[in-house]
């Protein structure tokens, strides 16, 4: 696992050493990024189940502003530290222990949400959910889910839209957007 593009372009990233974690590959964060390249640029982002902080990092090597990284695992923050501290990004970032649906209670506002909850439960919808509810996202703010292919995303409420979905094997990458306010 690397960093594919950016400022650290190339660097390695530490994975887990068990498979309880199961970290994106590089060819779906490439398509993901390749999606949403023009609203990386100085966007302030969350990475919520952040795993190794993969997705994060990529953003900020990208040109993201500021990362929040949240895993309610100490083992894998400790992890996601090292991997900010290898890539020269802790000036840019903070890392959160927490639950997720606990954080967001008390999020800022970001430009981007990265939702890779567990696939085998039901915080892929709670999260999002929440994501809306507590109205976490800046306008034109975007949520990028990824998901087992065969899970249904729900549809949002008020002021959000499910945009497009893109299908990766077995994984799924569906996105959210914001709507601007009347």
């Amino acid at each position: 696992m690397r960093v594919i593009s950016g400022s650290a372009r190339g660097r390695k990233l530490d994975t887990p050493k068990n498979y309880d974690t199961r970290p994106t590959s590089d060819m779906v964060k490439e398509s993901i990024f390749n999606i949403i390249q023009v609203k990386v640029t100085e966007a302030r982002v969350l990475d919520l189940f952040s795993g190794t902080g993969q997705l994060g990092i990529e953003a900020l090597s990208r040109g993201a502003e500021f990362c929040v990284f949240v895993d309610e695992s100490r083992e894998m923050l400790a992890l996601t530290k090292k991997n900010i501290e290898h890539t020269g990004f802790a000036e840019v970032s903070k890392t959160v222990c927490s639950g997720a649906i606990e954080y967001l209670a008390r999020a800022e506002k970001v430009d981007i949400v990265f939702l890779d909850p567990p696939y085998d439960t039901n915080l892929m919808d709670k999260a999002l959910e929440k994501i809306i509810e507590f109205d976490i996202l800046r306008e034109h703010g975007i949520i990028v889910c990824e998901s087992r292919a065969e899970h249904v995303m729900p549809e949002p409420a008020a002021n959000y839209t499910r945009s497009r979905e893109y299908r990766y094997g077995k994984k799924k990458i569906t996105l959210y957007q914001k709507e601007q306010s009347e």
